[in-house]
């Protein structure tokens, strides 16, 4: 079966390491462990991973944030794929550093990423991978805050976190999103520290 997987962040240099990347991050950390490039299209780059016998189309979105869902509702067209075989990946300040949370749908929560892709899909009824960015910053210091570079300690943890996000995504297209959600929904911090 095929998916589509769209990381939501924003393109050029000055986003590349940004809080708000952290869905193209996680798609940049599987196409490279999968030894795949990403080639650039129309509303975005793609590149297409294979694991265990399901195809994944992954895709970040060139629209820049707001307009997402341009991107997202034209790679279900052209790909066929039907929207209970798309999962969206985005930050989100409400769960703390390093908290994945995967939803069968939900509302956008003020993420204007996914306020453009409801608007454009007509709907929110899709799969979202929520990574938590955390909220550590002053009142009105979100905009700074989201659009700034991981701290030192963040970018140790970081590869184990966007790991743990490719993990979810395959558990998702092999074994369903229930057990996804049992599997992948807590804090990848805890999960280390605890290892430890």
């Amino acid at each position: 079966m095929n998916y589509l997987v769209a990381g939501l962040g924003n393109i050029g240099e000055e986003y590349a390491n940004t809080r708000h990347n952290v869905g193209f991050m996680v798609l940049d950390a599987w196409a490279q462990a999968s030894n795949t490039l990403f080639t650039t299209g129309r509303y975005g780059s793609t590149a297409t991973v294979s694991f265990k016998g399901q195809k994944f189309t992954l895709l970040k979105p060139s629209t820049y944030m707001n307009l997402s869902g341009k991107a997202v509702n034209y790679w279900l067209q052209e790909t066929g794929i039907p929207r209970e075989r798309l999962l969206v990946v985005l930050d989100d300040l409400a769960l703390p550093f390093g908290t994945l949370r995967l939803r069968p749908r939900g509302s956008d929560g003020g993420h204007n990423g996914l306020k453009n892709i409801d608007y454009c899909l007509a709907s929110d009824d899709y799969a979202r991978l929520r990574v938590g960015i955390g909220h550590g910053f002053a009142e009105g210091g979100q905009i700074d805050y989201v659009l700034g570079e991981w701290l030192l300690e963040e970018k140790r943890v970081l590869p184990e976190i966007l790991n743990q996000a490719v993990e979810a995504i395959k558990c998702f297209a092999l074994e369903g999103v229930s057990r996804a959600m049992t599997r992948y929904n807590h804090s990848v911090i805890e999960s280390i520290n605890s290892s430890i």
